[in-house]
């Protein structure tokens, strides 16, 4: 599975403070600990505290890119901070991310295929999130059948179900489960899923065992990638188990540490 580190975010106050003072041995020293941790890539947002994310997305990319080679996931909903950062960067990227209204697939497919960029696929439109599983694998097909009218391979797509908060949504979270596994036999080839899990429990007391719960349930639907914490080390040792249970990995009595060898 594909880990990608959340934690360079400007919600996050340590970032905020970062970006505002432009202090790259924060964001520096964030990036490392995620890595360390078992981040295979690192996703990059500027957030609400940015008064100019234009500048500081580039700068967050080669601040991050003097330290690792690891792939960059640029995170913003404006296409012009995403393609600032695009150009900054000399890592692999991921896109993040579009959803299925045309106006933005016109404008993020071309940009993820002139620089050879990833793309996340977010399973919403302007209309709102889908309530089921079949309007979740409708707007994906749209976004599919965008993808490949304009020659953009599926297997360079992460599709996100969307999971939302349980304490609004708890109906919509198993819906999700079986959107996961749905995506996986929606095309051929098939796309890559992807869950930003903090959403399932934001703003609960519950957080932690909430997200290792459904991150294992998400894993056992075929999951590839997921956005989280990589610092939190119960969640991760829940990953890895769950990946060891399905014979994605081979057991031996220290297989957590092995696994964090590898």
């Amino acid at each position: 599975m594909l880990i990608i580190g959340e934690l360079i975010n400007g919600m996050y106050s340590n970032i905020a403070l970062a970006l505002k003072e432009q202090n790259k041995k924060i964001i520096q020293t964030c990036a490392l600990e995620q890595i360390a941790a078992g981040a295979e890539a690192l996703d990059l947002s500027c957030g609400a505290a940015s008064k100019n994310p234009l500048i500081d997305m580039p700068w967050l990319v080669e601040t991050v890119q003097e330290v690792t080679d690891k792939t960059l996931c640029l995170d913003s909903s404006r296409p012009k901070v995403i393609e600032e950062g695009l150009k900054a960067a000399k890592n692999k990227t991921i896109i993040n991310s579009t959803t299925a209204d045309p106006e933005k697939l016109e404008i993020l497919i071309p940009l993820a295929k002139k620089f050879k960029a990833k793309l996340i696929g977010l399973t919403m439109s302007a209309k709102g999130i889908p309530q089921n599983m079949d309007q979740r694998l409708e707007l994906a097909a749209q976004i599919l059948s965008y993808a490949s009218e304009n020659e953009f391979s599926a297997e360079e797509l992460y599709l996100d179900p969307i999971v939302m908060p349980i304490s609004v949504a708890q109906n919509q979270i198993r819906e999700t489960l079986e959107a996961i596994h749905e995506l996986k036999i929606i095309s051929q080839p098939a796309p890559k899923t992807i869950i930003g899990l903090s959403n399932i429990s934001q703003g609960l007391v519950s957080r932690g065992l909430i997200n290792r719960t459904f991150l294992t349930m998400a894993v056992a639907s075929g999951l590839d990638s997921a956005i989280l914490d990589p610092k939190d080390k119960e969640l991760m040792d829940a990953l890895i188990t769950a990946e060891l249970i399905l014979n994605k990995n081979i057991y031996c009595d220290s297989y957590l540490e092995a696994y964090r060898k590898k």
